[in-house]
């Protein structure tokens, strides 16, 4: 049987386990976060992003991560007073994970093995790995972490994955 992402269940920053299948028919970016990375201020545009599409069925997913450089050093209130406070996040924010390596989440486990990153590497190299989802819970895209949210939706768009009517989202 081929996984999709409707396999994998993780906890909220509020302390729910999610189930993915609650995702089922939606687009999904789901993204590697920190709180003192040199890309935060992404947040804004993911924020936007998801405000723009979320009619459409776009959700953005984020997952804090203290992997890279100690930047996601924060408690669960911490992480969560900074996405909302100082970037007005309203899409869905999941515990600390671990993407790499021991403990690795098995969600990132799954998008690294189905979207290798640069010359085919799975490791994740820093924040703000963004993971694009289609709406049968395929894995389609993976975007660097210096690509900013807004070419992320110039692909969005041009690929149909949402648009004026969202009819043909995939």
């Amino acid at each position: 049987m081929n996984q999709n992402i409707y396999d994998f269940k993780a906890v909220s920053l509020q302390g729910k386990e999610i189930d993915f299948k609650d995702y089922q028919n939606k687009v999904l970016l789901i993204v590697n976060t920190a709180s003192e990375c040199g890309f935060t201020p992404q947040y804004e545009g993911l924020q936007n992003l998801f405000l723009n599409y979320k009619d459409q069925g776009f959700v953005v997913l984020g997952f804090p991560c203290n992997q890279f450089g100690n930047q996601e050093p924060g408690n669960k209130e911490e992480i969560l007073n900074t996405c909302q406070i100082n970037f007005g996040v309203t899409f869905p924010m999941f515990e600390k994970v671990i993407v790499n390596g021991k403990g690795q989440h098995p969600l990132f486990e799954f998008l690294k093995n189905s979207l290798p990153g640069f010359l085919w590497t799975k490791k994740i190299k820093w924040n703000f790995t963004k993971f694009l989802i289609d709406k049968v819970g395929q894995p389609r895209k993976r975007f660097a972490p210096a690509t900013k949210p807004e070419k992320v939706e110039v692909y969005l768009l041009k690929h149909h994955y949402v648009g004026k009517t969202g009819e043909e989202a995939r």
